[in-house]
């Protein structure tokens, strides 16, 4: 089993690297692959050095599986030269989430969609994944009408660069700035760049991302994406109006039995999800599941995860699980 992994010495793509070993994915030779600059360095991965190489070095060498975290210019340009080479791509950028003839894939939720055809399969946006694998099964159950969603994201979901900024915040030092404005002691009600609409790039992304994966264009979503001086794991604040009236026992019941998610809601005991705890865990926590007094068939849940992780590279290495254990890639 050949893999490369595109982007492997940026932070999503070192946790891909980490994710790949621990879940003990079957890896004869991988193939570490970065820009120009990067070329020559050496990563280790399972007890044993690889030098990184260079794209087209890499679509040569024919892997079965390429890995995207590079940026969505590199995925547009690249991604169809593996295709060419016969590999199965999964990108984890934005490029083809969007695109019809592309599949955009929650493993819980929708692997099943995969065929051998789908050489390109793009990985949703992180805040987008850990929301919908909460959503899904209720959205089968109760069937959602409205949604409203305000996140709370983590710097790293910027990369290293705004991880830094706050490092140099904190110690005083002045530095370079991912952000228009200082970080630390503050939340920036931006994520992304801004569009015509006057919503966010990631806004969008959370209503167009999970209308395609619940396969449901009729659920209206509205999104305000806050970036907050947290360095790993991305919370929600969802609020959502269902179709049917539901039971709250067995909305919890449903959330505590579905896959990847923990359910963590005893607030008489101060238990509910906290970054600090989703971090470096795969899985998605719920919990604060209450009823909306203030609407009919509405309830409201806070929702968290490593975005890191489940929301990107835990979540594409579980669609080439997927790819190879059904057979579709061997």
């Amino acid at each position: 089993m050949r893999i490369a992994v595109v982007g492997a010495t940026g932070l999503v793509g070192q946790k891909m690297l980490e994710v790949l070993t621990e879940r003990n994915f079957p890896v004869d030779e991988l193939y570490p692959v970065a820009s120009e600059k990067s070329i020559g360095k050496k990563i280790l991965f399972r007890g044993k050095e690889y030098k990184v190489i260079g794209i087209k070095e890499a679509i040569e060498l024919k892997p079965q599986i390429a890995i995207f975290s590079a940026g969505g210019e590199t995925s547009l340009k690249w991604a169809p030269e593996f295709e060419k080479a016969g590999t199965f791509v999964v990108d984890n950028s934005s490029a083809w989430r969007m695109n019809p003839e592309k599949k955009l894939i929650v493993p819980e939720i929708n692997a099943s969609e995969i065929t051998f055809n789908d050489k390109i399969i793009a990985n949703p946006n992180c805040s987008t994944i850990q929301m919908v694998v909460a959503l899904a099964p209720l959205h089968k159950k109760y069937k959602i009408k409205r949604l409203i969603v305000s996140t709370y994201q983590s710097i790293s979901g910027t990369g290293v660069k705004a991880v830094k900024q706050l490092e140099n915040e904190r110690a005083g030092i002045d530095g370079e700035m991912a952000y228009p404005y200082p970080i630390d002691k503050n939340c920036l009600p931006h994520c992304d760049v801004f569009e015509d609409n006057a919503y966010t790039k990631e806004e969008m992304k959370l209503i167009n991302e999970t209308r395609k994966i619940l396969c449901d264009d009729s659920i209206r979503i509205t999104a305000t994406a806050v970036r907050v001086p947290v360095v790993g794991g991305h919370s929600e604040s969802l609020n959502i109006e269902f179709e049917k009236d539901f039971d709250l026992d067995e909305l919890r019941d449903i959330i505590a039995n579905s896959e990847g998610i923990v359910l963590q809601d005893d607030p008489k005991n101060n238990i509910y999800p906290m970054c600090r705890f989703a971090h470096e865990k795969d899985d998605v926590f719920v919990g604060r599941i209450r009823r909306d007094f203030s609407n009919p068939n509405s309830v409201n849940m806070w929702v968290v995860s490593d975005n890191l992780r489940k929301g990107a590279a835990t979540n594409a290495v579980q669609i080439a699980e997927y790819l190879v254990k059904n057979g579709i890639v061997k």
